[in-house]
């Protein structure tokens, strides 16, 4: 019996985002009596998983490297209660059903970029559940970005000189 594997990768980058970067596996797996070799030929891809998360909500939209959208589910595809549309537990359902539809396209390594309400100085309950699943499922997560908007001056916070009061 004799296994090869050959790796191949090839990445192009604009504006620091990777672009379709596509990895090629080639195994020769058996060797027949009559001396032939079968190869098998898998294509693994990656994918960025963007997850907005507030304290009301969550909503997970999966791309592929160059922007177009795989999947996208929220927590109200999920769950009927609006209290429970931000909890970790729904976020492990998302992440369940997200993985179904991904494994189908041959997707292994993932590029998370978690983005919560602008000026929140944490994200929601979600995504650490998220992530955590994701990896229970066997995807590779290569890196994780928090992409929450800072404000830089811009307008004048409501409230007031002395801020807001009950």
């Amino acid at each position: 019996m004799i296994v090869k594997e050959k790796t191949e990768k090839q990445e192009v980058v604009v504006n620091d985002v990777p672009k379709l970067e596509e990895v090629e596996k080639v195994i020769v797996a058996k060797e027949s009596s009559e001396g032939e070799k079968k190869a098998t030929v898998s294509k693994e891809s990656e994918a960025v998983i963007n997850i907005y998360t507030s304290f009301n909500n969550t909503i997970v939209h999966v791309t592929d490297m160059s922007g177009k959208t795989i999947a996208k589910v929220t927590g109200g595809m999920v769950t009927k209660h609006d209290r429970l549309k931000a909890n970790p537990t729904i976020a492990m359902f998302i992440s369940k059903r997200i993985s179904e539809q991904i494994k189908d396209m041959g997707i292994k390594s993932l590029y998370v970029r978690i983005r919560s309400k602008t000026r929140n100085p944490a994200p929601g309950p979600g995504p650490h559940a998220f992530i955590k699943s994701f990896t229970r499922e066997g995807f590779k997560i290569l890196n994780i970005l928090d992409t929450t908007r800072v404000p830089r001056g811009g307008p004048k916070k409501k409230g007031g000189r002395r801020g807001r009061r009950p």
